[in-house]
Formats: structure tokens, sequence, C-alpha cells
């Protein structure tokens, strides 16, 4: 009987420990996280340079999922980037993803919102989503899932394969910019520097004026025109 009534402590202990998707353990609350996104609706996030979204983007087993029903371009029709309301500035950002074969998508932040602007990426740095084993990004350094996108190319690769959940981590931090993916820190770097600024001269990014440079932004899921989902968004900002 004792060794039954252990367990069931034990088993409710695990359960007030790890919080279920989409949902934040007391102890997370008393850290100051937030969701940013709730495992059910799509509220607090819209398409870039728009108050609606689009109806590729969907809620699936507790996700936001990109739902490719048709291409369109280089990305689906009814989808689009989509950003949160809110704009952030020292925070700390985690969330999990994953995305089909071959598949290609990313995590973007620090984004301006403004219609000077046609994409998210013109302003917004990217923590590179993507499937490593098929997709042709992978065959150039600075393009692979936990990169900096064509800034930095990470040390190590964590990421796991195709359809299969990965944990990714950001941390902006008075312009101390560090990547983990997997518990695996893929980026350490200083933003808004002079050796920033050369970094973004040497990339895709050069002739982007905007790019790089703000402090604050939105947090953007991308849509490449690929399926992908996310789910246990969840951001602390930082004093």
């Amino acid at each position: 009987m004792k060794k039954l009534t252990l367990f069931v402590l034990l088993l409710v202990a695990s359960f007030a420990t790890y919080a279920q998707d989409n949902t934040l353990t007391a102890k997370e609350k008393k850290q100051g996280w937030k969701l940013l996104f709730d495992g059910k609706t799509l509220n607090g996030w819209h398409n870039f340079n728009s108050d609606k979204i689009g109806e590729a983007w969907e809620i699936a087993d507790g996700s936001i999922h990109l739902n490719k029903k048709q291409q369109e371009g280089f990305q689906v029709k009814g989808g689009g980037d989509i950003v949160t309301a809110d704009e952030f500035e020292n925070y700390e950002l985690s969330l999990e993803w994953k995305i089909a074969p071959c598949g290609n998508s990313g995590i973007i932040f620090n984004v301006v919102e403004s219609t000077q602007y046609q994409y998210v990426w013109q302003t917004g740095p990217e923590m590179q989503v993507l499937d490593n084993a098929c997709h042709p990004d992978a065959k150039i350094e600075k393009h692979r899932a936990g990169n900096l996108y064509d800034l930095i190319k990470s040390p190590t690769e964590s990421v796991k394969p195709a359809n299969e959940w990965n944990f990714a981590k950001i941390k902006l931090n008075k312009g101390h910019l560090q990547f983990w993916l997997n518990g695996v820190k893929q980026v350490d770097t200083k933003m808004f520097t002079p050796e920033w600024e050369a970094m973004i001269k040497g990339s895709k990014f050069k002739d982007m004026k905007g790019f790089g440079m703000a402090k604050k932004g939105h947090i953007s899921l991308q849509d490449h025109g690929d399926l992908v989902w996310f789910k246990n968004i969840k951001i602390k900002e930082l004093k």
C-alpha cells in the first residue's frame, strides 16, 4: 500500500512539473513565461501587413499547421507569413516545430511590420527550419536547420528527421543573440555591432537596408510553401 501511495505521489509531482502541450506550469508562470499560442485558436496571430490570417493556416492536433493546398509562387495560396500581434525586444522564445519531408520554413524575429516591406525576412533575421536530409538548401552552409540563416553556420547539427518534433530556443538580450536546437547551442553572437553589420554586408541581405537593424519587433512563422507545424510557443520578456 505504501509503495502504491508513493507511486501516486510521484505521478502527481511529474504532472505538476511538466505542462501539457500549449500550457504553462506553475513554475513557468512564476518565471514570467507567456503563451503565444493557446493550442486551440489562432488568436494573437495575423498575416504580415494584414489584420486577417490565411485559411491555409489552421489548428491541427494542438499545433499551428500550414496546410499545403495549392502553391502560389514560393508560398501557399491562402498562406503567407504570420506574425504575433505584439512586439518584443529582450526575450527568450521557445517552441517546437516539425517539417514535412524535404520541407523548408523558418522562425523569424524582430520583424518590422510596415507596408514599406513585402516580406518578413526583409527586416527579421531567421532561425532556419529545414529537413536537412533532402531539401536543396541543406547543401549550402548557413542554410541548414538551426542556422542563423545566411549569416552563421552552426557548429553542430542536432536536427531530427522530417515529421519529428524539434525543440528550438531563441534568446535575445540587449543584442546578445543565442540559438539552441534540441538542447544544442547553434548560434552565439552580438547584434547591432560593426561585426554584425559586416556580416550582413557579406550576405544575401546586403541590399536590404532594414534587415537586422530593429531592436524590437514581431515574431513570425514562415510560409515557404511546405507543410510545417508549430506548438508550445512560449515567450519570457527579459529586463
